[in-house]
């Protein structure tokens, strides 16, 4: 998962891309660049690391000009190379450089189509640069020395009918202007905005809807799936439907766990799905326990605040805050390897030991993955005390890896993949435990936009919206997501084998 902006402006937007990146940290915490145009000239900063550490006054001084796009990132197999730092560019046709956030699912094949059929080199292992390097070849089909909005449009219909997965994109060009789009199926999230300045009006495109409002941007549009978006320098905006068979099929885990909680995505508050979430559960425990001997509920934070807090208020139930959180350790969900992850928990999470001691917890996390985090987190609530921890999932069990974009581990990595509800209670250490049933889930997030009639909830259903998705892919991508094949390739300073996503 990354997070991607992009500004035409009427002043100098080195500072709000910078601003806006910051406030899309948590979609990415692995690198960070700027790409910005002045005078037809472009000036570009990236590396490893997060925002605050990339850019410098120096580096800051040298992105010049009022049109620009900006980049966080981290990967799905764990490169962790500068080289796959983005934006990214090629300098044919007429200079282009693009940030990407998602997962191109055909990208070994059209990595051998760019070699072999387009004659483009690809100088990392990077999705995003197969993307960009499609864009190009695409735009040159063009054949003209000026280009115009239309003509990216029709390079942005031949990407759509070659590229596979989920994917949002943002761009620029120096001859024209900015440019963005968004997948057929709308897996990747992405906002369009507008300000008026005395100036005149500023144009703004982001992962979420929070940037926007960070930089005192009106909220204008998600782009539709296979939507396009053209902003040129001189201050004109175009939309255009640039796919064939667009379906929107936005992914459910953006509302469960990537997005911020005051984002508006597709039309829905991620704040209310989160509480409508917590009520299903509350009515699940209900139903199911209602007997049950739940003195307190506590969140863990922070990403399951809201669902807890909610749930809590539906159970009758005390809320308190149990764990004091550090808010200089990443989140352990995108870390790579088993050890780091747990270790980083412990640094992270603190129990304030009152809150505990004696009584029976009612633990709430918006998901559990691998369970690693779940389970330390239930040693450290009885270690503080707990007579009995109990412990609920705002999403449903994830027993399926995710393949457009979001770094879920291989299969077998996963801790509900072949294991009933009992077995993995016992494997993270808890008295008992909940998950959001799927059906649940899916009410509390279409409530907010009854328009959209299906949601992409592979990693929980094994349903891929995409239809490309075969056992043989799943197995090629579980020898490099998986824990010990990552080891193995820092260890002899190798990169992942294959193409994997940097956006």
């Amino acid at each position: 998962m990354c997070g991607i902006v992009g500004i035409v402006s009427n002043s100098p937007v080195n500072q709000e891309i910078y601003d806006a990146l910051t406030v899309l940290q948590h979609r990415g915490q692995d690198a960070a660049g700027i790409v910005t145009c002045d005078n037809g000239r472009l000036y570009q900063r990236k590396d490893n690391g997060m925002v605050k550490d990339v850019f410098r006054t120096r580096h800051m001084r040298d992105l010049r000009g009022n049109m620009g796009i900006g980049h966080v990132r981290y990967p799905t197999a764990g490169s962790a190379s500068s080289a796959e730092a983005q934006p990214f560019y090629v300098n044919s046709p007429y200079g282009i450089a693009m940030g990407h956030n998602g997962n191109i699912t055909n990208a070994e094949q059209l990595s051998k189509e760019i070699y072999e059929q387009d004659l483009r080199h690809l100088n990392t292992n990077s999705d995003s640069e197969v993307l960009l390097n499609i864009f190009a070849h695409e735009l040159m089909q063009q054949k003209k020395l000026f280009i115009e909005p239309e003509d990216i449009f029709n390079a942005i219909h031949r990407v759509h009918k070659r590229a596979r997965g989920g994917y949002a994109a943002v761009g620029i060009i120096p001859s024209t202007g900015l440019f963005a789009f968004r997948d057929p199926f709308a897996l990747r999230p992405i906002v369009v905005g507008k300000r008026e300045t005395p100036a005149g009006i500023d144009y703004m495109v982001a992962s979420e809807s929070v940037a926007l409002d960070a930089a005192g941007f009106e909220l204008l549009k998600d782009l539709e799936p296979g939507e396009a978006v053209v902003l040129t320098e001189q201050g004109t905006v175009q939309f255009k439907q640039c796919a064939d068979n667009p379906q929107y099929s936005p992914c459910i885990f953006e509302f469960v766990y990537f997005a911020r909680p005051d984002s508006m995505i597709d039309d829905i508050s991620v704040y209310k799905s989160r509480l409508r979430m917590g009520e299903k559960l509350a009515e699940q425990i209900m139903r199911d326990w209602p007997d049950n001997d739940i003195d307190v509920v506590m969140p863990i934070p922070d990403t399951s605040r809201t669902s807890a807090l909610q749930l809590a208020d539906k159970l009758g139930k005390p809320y308190r805050e149990g764990f004091i959180k550090n808010r200089y350790i990443g989140r352990t969900f995108i870390m790579p390897g088993q050890k780091q992850r747990k270790k980083s928990v412990r640094q992270k999470l603190n129990p304030v030991t009152l809150e505990f001691e004696g009584k029976n917890i009612l633990l709430v996390d918006d998901s559990i993955v691998r369970g690693t985090t779940s389970g330390e987190i239930v040693q450290m609530a009885r270690d503080a005390g707990a007579k009995k921890v109990y412990f609920a999932s705002a999403a449903p069990a994830v027993r399926y890896p995710y393949v457009y974009g979001i770094d879920m581990p291989s299969a077998s990595e996963l801790v509900a993949n072949g294991r009933e509800i009992d077995e993995i209670a016992d494997y993270i250490g808890a008295d008992k435990l909940f998950y959001q049933d799927l059906d649940d889930l899916i009410e509390a997030v279409w409530q907010g936009n009854k328009s959209i009639k299906e949601f992409d909830t592979s990693c929980f259903s094994g349903c891929y919206v995409t239809g490309d998705i075969t056992q043989e892919y799943l197995d090629s991508l579980d020898k490099t997501r998986n824990d010990d094949a990552q080891s193995k390739q820092k260890k002899v300073g190798q990169e992942p084998v294959g193409i994997y996503n940097g956006g």
